[in-house]
């Protein structure tokens, strides 16, 4: 049927890159239901023109202007392992690696995140789904898509130890247990 018929799926999901994240299992579904984009810290850029190779951006793109996707939906994690490169000490240089560069994109969130109480990580994993949202309303065709036919900006959280799954109110920012 997913021969014949090609894909169709309804949502677009960012997700990390950690194997203990797999949307498809999360939520259950079978192969053409979610179209999945995966990376370190489930991160999407904002938008920028020019050479060079914009795969998350790409994919974006596809899912928003040939897939006409209904949901962009921003998985984030507990125990997230960009999150806690992005947290670390050690000095970064996003001049000579790829990781450096790409986990740069937490600094809006970082500094979001100055002084809070309680862990950083914990904090650092939500602001980045937020700092993620906010990426993907820079895009124009993403824009014009919320405008003309209602597509939807969704975030949430995956509990990695107890499989909860947070979801993130759109009017308030806070994230509640579904």
């Amino acid at each position: 049927r997913l021969a014949e018929g090609g894909q169709s799926p309804r949502t677009l999901v960012i997700a990390c890159a950690d194997s203990r994240v797999d949307p498809a299992t999360i939520f259950d579904v079978g192969p053409g239901e979610l179209f999945v984009v995966r990376n370190v810290a489930n991160l999407a850029p904002p938008f920028e023109q020019g050479a060079g190779y914009h795969g998350v951006s790409a994919a974006i793109e596809f899912a928003v202007k040939q897939l006409k996707v209904e949901t962009i939906l921003v998985l984030g994690h507990a125990q997230c392992g960009g999150v806690a490169a992005a947290l670390s000490d050690r000095p970064r240089d996003p001049e000579r690696s790829f990781l450096d560069a790409w986990i740069s994109l937490l600094d809006p969130a970082k500094a979001r995140i100055a002084g809070q109480a309680g862990p950083a990580p914990t904090a650092l994993e939500y602001e980045s789904i937020r700092v993620t949202i906010e990426n993907l309303a820079t895009f124009p065709f993403v824009a014009g898509a919320i405008r003309d036919r209602g597509l939807r900006l969704v975030g949430a959280r995956y509990g990695v130890a107890d499989g909860g799954l947070e979801v993130m109110d759109s009017a308030t920012g806070a994230f509640i247990s579904v």
